[in-house]
């Protein structure tokens, strides 16, 4: 396994800042606002000589109840699981009574600790760096993250004291994106960290009791029953209008970003509302553009009545119809109850939206289509269809080729998606039908007459005259 690195601090001290200059990415939310990470980020390290793991956490203030008590348990696991711990103090603020408990905490650790002092750019470190030796954690490292100043010289003194292999074999890379990648999606507060904390079995990401818990998109690599998966925890989606802070609209771009990168989509809703919300059906319809695969999860159905679960179940088919194609799992994450079924769906989900189809086989399924229902007449001309091949996958790219094609009408092309779908028996994804017509290789040009054929016509224009 890779070294990892663990990078922990006060709030608001330039380590998502830093986590982005070590990885060569911009996976870790930045803004000058404190408090804005708070599960722990993966990535792969590409500075430096060799590979490693950097793990980015939320910041830490002494006295965490509530949210902050959970995100500080965050923190020690991944000092916990790190071979080296980078704790990073902030020139400007100087040294409070937070970092040395961190200090303190991390000196009865064992860890290997390397004291960062950041933003040293343009401000006077002498009076910071006398308060910094007395933390007992030795010379401090001056950087400036956001503009990459000692970031190199950082690293490689952290990877000068760390082995080359840590577990005794290569192992699997945290950071990357392996297997099939799920993206948990959902308005706020719907229960998408708790399912995915009960579908890891640990608690892996923050779930509280408040909207907005979650703020990034978090990538979790795991395995279940030797099938490889990557979940995307994501940030909640409200109504546009209810948007207003900047760190939100970040949120909601990552979230976008997620459902386009993802395999399959879980879309959460949550039963305890009552109804399907106008936000829900908006975010439905964004997954069904984007072409991703989708399974449904009405999540807290424990303790609805019968009338109620009833309810919503008109709710669902008169508010999202435009989702027949997705399977429906009706789940309690906090209890467990239907989790299980889920990773069923979304491999079921994925082989459809990854399928690949002969083009004879596509060909003889239009022929069907064409014999069991005809295309209809325009401007007293039939409109043909010849053949059909794949064009993509992910979601499935069915080009249909004839002419006259743009003149179908959307009623047509809807029995041809249905069609399809049906005999290739796919549930999960949406089709994309493509409808081409070949060029005329006569049209605009002129019949050249045979001197023959000029002289007949002359014959018969002068008959007509006569």
């Amino acid at each position: 396994m890779l070294p990892v690195i663990a990078l922990i601090g006060r709030p608001n001290v330039g380590k998502s800042t830093l986590f982005n200059q070590l990885t060569r990415s911009r996976d870790a939310l930045v803004a000058d606002f404190p408090g804005l990470t708070r599960d722990r980020q993966y990535g792969q390290g590409k500075v430096g000589g060799r590979p490693y793991l950097v793990v980015d956490t939320g910041g830490l203030v002494g006295d965490e109840r509530g949210l902050d008590g959970l995100m500080a348990d965050q923190v020690w696991v991944a000092v916990e699981e790190s071979d080296a711990v980078v704790l990073m103090l902030d020139a400007r603020d100087g040294i409070n009574l937070s970092d040395e408990q961190i200090a303190t905490r991390l000196r009865r650790s064992g860890k290997r600790v390397f004291l960062t002092l950041n933003k040293v750019d343009g401000v006077d470190v002498a009076p910071v760096l006398t308060d910094a030796f007395a933390l007992g954690l030795g010379e401090p490292l001056q950087i400036a993250a956001a503009h990459g100043r000692g970031v190199v010289s950082l690293i490689d003194r952290v990877l000068a004291v760390l082995p080359e292999d840590t577990g005794g074999g290569e192992g699997e890379t945290p950071g990357e994106t392996q297997g099939i990648r799920i993206a948990v999606v959902g308005r706020p507060n719907v229960g998408k960290s708790t399912l995915i904390n009960r579908m890891l079995g640990e608690q892996r990401v923050l779930a509280f009791d408040q909207p907005g818990t979650t703020r990034d998109s978090i990538h979790i690599p795991f395995e279940r029953d030797g099938e490889r998966y990557t979940l995307i925890d994501t940030a909640g989606v409200r109504r546009r209008s209810k948007v207003s802070e900047a760190v939100e609209k970040f949120s909601i771009i990552k979230t976008l970003q997620a459902i386009n990168d993802a395999n399959v989509a879980l879309l959460v809703l949550d039963a305890q509302a009552g109804e399907v919300t106008e936000q829900d059906a908006t975010l439905a319809g964004h997954i069904m553009e984007s072409g991703t695969a989708l399974v449904l999860a009405i999540n807290k159905w424990d303790g609805l009545d019968d009338e109620q679960r009833q309810w919503l179940r008109e709710q669902l088919d008169r508010r999202l119809p435009f989702l027949d194609f997705a399977e429906r799992y009706f789940i309690s994450a906090l209890h467990g109850s239907g989790v299980g079924k889920l990773f069923e769906a979304v491999q079921l989900a994925y082989r459809a939206a990854t399928i690949k189809v002969p083009t004879p086989d596509l060909t003889r399924l239009l022929e069907r289509a064409v014999y069991a229902h005809q295309p209809p007449l325009v401007q007293g001309r039939r409109i043909k269809l010849r053949y059909a091949h794949q064009g993509g996958q992910n979601p499935p790219v069915i080009v249909v080729h004839g002419n006259q094609t743009a003149r179908l009408p959307q009623s047509y092309k809807r029995y041809l998606n249905n069609f399809f779908r049906q005999a290739l028996k796919l549930v999960g994804t949406p089709i994309r039908m493509e409808f081409k017509t070949g060029e005329n290789p006569y049209q605009g040009k002129r019949n050249q007459l045979t001197a023959r054929q000029q002289q007949r016509r002359k014959r018969m224009i002068r008959h007509v005259k006569k």
